[in-house]
């Protein structure tokens, strides 16, 4: 019995570190990054790249200043970067990118503890802060070949499916983009938000992979399209409002964060219910045509309170007596 040793759970190890779960969503996030590339042409790549290393810098710039331990290895800071660059347009200037990178990493992650402590999803809140402070962030660029004779790197400006929205035709609305362009990304938008089923096939990787739990994308999906088609009667509206804007990489990627989001199934399911009714409400009622961001940033927020409500209690416990209770008897 000298041998006995007695410690707090887990006991047992999956074997997967930090850094192969990140790998696994870099993985996961290549097919969409690789197509907004190939859409937007080399100026897409060049955005991604300088996101991702101005994210690495800057974590690794930060854990000398503060004589913290190097935490590069654990790829998240390159996740960060990639996410963030994907919520991008392709025809921003580089040093939105290099900013957008300072809050994701500096203020977001690393001023609040580092991976895991962070309050909110760095991605989210650096796009955030970026769209409501450049212009730059609502110049959408379309795929090249929306312009005859012209190449990617003669790309021109338009608007996004949801900023475009559905046009009258004089007898109905209809749309602007086919649901084929919707779905196959040949729209005008972020680089990495506009393939749909490049961002639903690496979620699906992600959910059988078990990396992720699908209840808050299920939650998110099927709640806001079930809204959308109770609101519009048309099952072509819900499904290119589902195809458009960053509902899909959102509700892969980012509402399924581990710092950020509840920790129980049932909390999963609200937290997913509560990011599509908010973006239900900002894009059919609101001022911006895209809501999904704001929807995880503002859920990010109630998280703690979620996990609250919905923390689960060990079989057999009872639950604790209040003491005036006890003074009572």
């Amino acid at each position: 019995m000298n041998g006995l040793r007695v410690s707090p759970s887990p006991h047992r190890s999956a074997g997967l570190s930090t850094a192969k779960v990140m790998a696994m969503v870099v993985i996961a996030l290549l097919p969409a990054a690789v197509m907004g590339c190939i859409y937007f042409g080399p100026r897409a790549a060049a955005v991604l790249l300088v996101t991702i290393a101005s994210s690495v810098v800057f974590e690794a710039l930060f854990n000398i200043i503060a004589k913290k331990e190097q935490t590069v290895s654990d790829l998240s800071a390159v996740v960060t970067g990639l996410l963030l660059g994907m919520n991008l347009p392709a025809s921003v200037p580089f040093y939105i990118p290099v900013i957008g990178s300072f809050v994701a990493i500096v203020i977001v992650k690393q001023l609040f503890g580092g991976i895991g402590q962070n309050f909110a999803n760095p991605a989210i809140t650096a796009r955030i802060v970026l769209m409501v402070s450049f212009s730059q962030m609502t110049s959408w660029v379309v795929p090249y070949w929306y312009k005859d004779g012209s190449s990617a790197a003669d790309a021109v400006t338009g608007a996004t499916p949801l900023a475009a929205g559905w046009l009258d035709n004089g007898t109905a609305m209809v749309s602007p983009f086919t649901l084929k362009q919707m779905l196959l990304g040949e729209t005008g938008g972020c680089i990495g938000e506009t393939c749909a089923l490049a961002l639903i096939i690496g979620g699906l990787f992600l959910i059988v992979t078990k990396i992720i739990s699908p209840a808050a994308p299920v939650a998110f999906i099927g709640t806001f399209g079930v809204l959308t088609l109770i609101y519009t009667g048309s099952p072509t509206m819900t499904v290119y409002q589902l195809l458009a804007g960053g509902l899909m990489i959102g509700a892969f990627f980012m509402a399924t964060d581990y710092a950020t989001t509840p920790l129980t199934t049932s909390g999963k399911i609200v937290f997913g219910v509560g990011c599509a009714v908010i973006t239900f409400v900002i894009r059919q009622f609101g001022n911006y045509p895209e809501g999904v961001s704001f929807s995880i940033l503002l859920m990010n927020l109630l998280t703690p309170y979620i996990d609250r409500i919905c923390r689960t209690h060990p079989l057999g416990a009872k639950k604790p007596v209040k003491k005036a209770k006890e003074a009572a008897q």
